[in-house]
């Protein structure tokens, strides 16, 4: 028997026993083993985006919206949600969050060029990387609903191996996205445990498309093939199930 939230505490503690070993590994590693680290991450990060982004093939997202509208909404979802993005500049204000909490965290030390871009890179990276996706919002539901953590257990453990090679090549920011987790998948339990077992398999199954193509920009990134500004394409996650209750209407 678990209990609400439990799964997320679980995800949290490996992340940061995973990014805590990460740094000690990282001082010993040369810089070429970190930066193919990383790019072995940015590879698994395509991969596991592209796993996700072919939700956009579910029966139940088809059998609600028609055949032929899953690549539309997916797309509608990432236009809209980056022009909303962009205008709040939903990138910037993260950034800003790991510059903030980067201060904090080494008050006394000497000013920070290089080691702040490289602290802010791995905050973000981990934050998007460890929330955005179909384990996080399924698993996290799933916990609210009294259904179980299991599929957060599975996340935790994914998280923390990630977390170590992550840390060894992005340095301390990864760690700090521990909070990034605990605040996303705290408050989707939440609202899992209060509106229960309500969301659709539509609308789920049009997240996970979009959030799959959310990864695929954080491995372009990891891969340093182009700098995407993923987190102002975040509100496309929550553009996607509007819009498909918006063309269920319709149809």
């Amino acid at each position: 028997m678990t209990f609400p939230g439990l799964g997320t505490a679980v995800n949290v503690a490996t992340v940061l026993l995973g990014s805590g070993l990460g740094l000690l590994l990282g001082h010993r590693l040369p810089e070429r083993t970190r930066n193919t680290v990383t790019d072995g991450l940015g590879l698994v990060t395509l991969l596991i985006g592209a796993l996700s982004a072919v939700e956009v093939q579910s029966g139940d997202l088809s059998a609600e919206v028609g055949a032929s509208a899953p690549v539309l909404i997916v797309l509608g979802a990432v236009l809209i949600g980056g022009i909303l993005g962009s205008l709040v500049d939903v990138e910037r204000r993260l950034e800003g969050v790991g510059g903030w909490l980067r201060a904090r965290l080494s008050r006394g030390a000497g000013p920070a060029d290089v080691g702040r871009e490289r602290f802010l890179e791995g905050f973000v990276s981990a934050s998007l990387l460890f929330c955005v996706g179909p384990l996080t919002i399924l698993g996290a539901l799933s916990d609210g609903l009294g259904r179980g953590a299991d599929q957060l257990f599975l996340k935790a453990v994914l998280d923390g191996f990630a977390s170590i090679a992550f840390a060894a090549s992005l340095g301390a920011g990864v760690m700090v996205s521990a909070l990034t987790v605990a605040v996303v998948q705290g408050l989707i339990t939440l609202v899992g445990y209060l509106v229960g077992d309500i969301l659709p398999a539509a609308h789920l199954a049009a997240i996970t498309a979009t959030g799959g193509l959310l990864l695929v920009g954080v491995g372009l990134r990891l891969l340093r093939i182009r700098q995407v500004p993923v987190g102002n394409l975040l509100p496309a996650l929550l553009v996607a199930p509007l819009l498909v209750a918006l063309v269920g209407v319709l149809r």
